[in-house]
């Protein structure tokens, strides 16, 4: 049987969730700060953190912003085995919802045209907001996560064409010194995003989807899994610490997303998430909309 989404409900979702990214901290970020800040042992870092995870209940208990960048809007949609819904409908009712949650809520829009510079005030404009669009294994199933990606994260963001003589050690070395390069650019604790293999763009693509990865999840790859360990180590071994002011507390995490490459090829990809690792989602079934992270 034929599981038919309405654009309409995917619309008002859409808009629903914009609002709860910027408002409501996942939980295993959550678990993440207390787990940094029981393992601190700089002084200032632990008060820096203190004051982080105190500002969280603060936004939350007040029902506020986490953080006054609203980022750039991206939706990944996940589309099950026997769900119908029109595509371009579907992408329609996304940007609708975007704009709806900036004007109504209202938010400050933080997107612009790339030449002008022209804020439209509705945090859209051209092929923006972001949708990937994806197809999973699962049966009457549709999942819209939203992320608001701030331009601190972002503006860290790296490629290197490595060359694959240079092995594991080249990936390694890349990846610490753009943290050491980041330094407190990217508002820290971050997860740092990894993107191994594949085409320039995919590689960039898979550093993203590492550094928006839930904490608590691992590389599919043994090899990728115990890279990410290894680097984590490394990372925060750094003195870098929180907001860039010193300690142990650099990273929650550094996330490794891999994809088959070339022989005479080896990229990578470093993309950062911020402390405030914002994101929502709605899970669309028969038996209707479930919000969660």
């Amino acid at each position: 049987m034929t599981f038919r989404i309405e654009t309409g409900a995917v619309e008002d979702a859409s808009r629903e969730l914009y609002i709860r990214a910027l408002k409501m901290l996942p939980p295993d970020i959550k678990e993440g700060f207390a787990g940094l800040a029981a393992r601190e042992t700089d002084a200032t870092a632990q008060r820096v953190l203190g004051t982080m995870i105190a500002n969280i209940g603060v936004a939350e208990a007040r029902d506020n912003l986490l953080c006054q960048d609203t980022g750039l809007p991206i939706y990944n949609v996940e589309i099950g085995r026997g769900v119908a819904v029109d595509g371009v409908a579907l992408k329609a009712a996304i940007r609708r919802g975007c704009e709806r949650a900036t004007r109504e809520y209202p938010l400050r829009s933080s997107v612009v045209h790339p030449l002008t510079r022209h804020n439209e005030h509705t945090s859209c404009g051209i092929d923006m907001p972001v949708i990937h669009v994806d197809f999973v294994d699962a049966e009457d199933t549709l999942k819209v996560t939203m992320i608001p990606k701030g331009s601190g994260s972002e503006n860290n963001s790296f490629l290197k064409m490595a060359i694959p003589a240079e092995g594991v050690d080249a990936i390694k070395t890349f990846v610490v010194d753009c943290v050491l390069a980041a330094g407190g650019k990217t508002c820290p604790p971050t997860i740092v995003g990894v993107g191994i293999g594949g085409t320039s763009d995919h590689c960039v693509a898979l550093a993203k989807r590492a550094a928006t990865r839930a904490l608590g999840t691992h590389c599919a790859d043994a090899d990728g899994a115990a890279l990410e360990a290894e680097l984590t180590r490394a990372v925060n071994a750094l003195g870098v610490g929180p907001q860039g002011l010193g300690g142990d507390a650099t990273a929650f995490a550094v996330h490794i997303e891999l994809a088959a490459t070339h022989i005479t090829m080896n990229p990578v990809a470093v993309n950062m998430q911020c402390h405030s690792a914002r994101r929502a989602s709605a899970t669309f079934t028969p038996a209707g909309v479930a919000y969660g992270y």
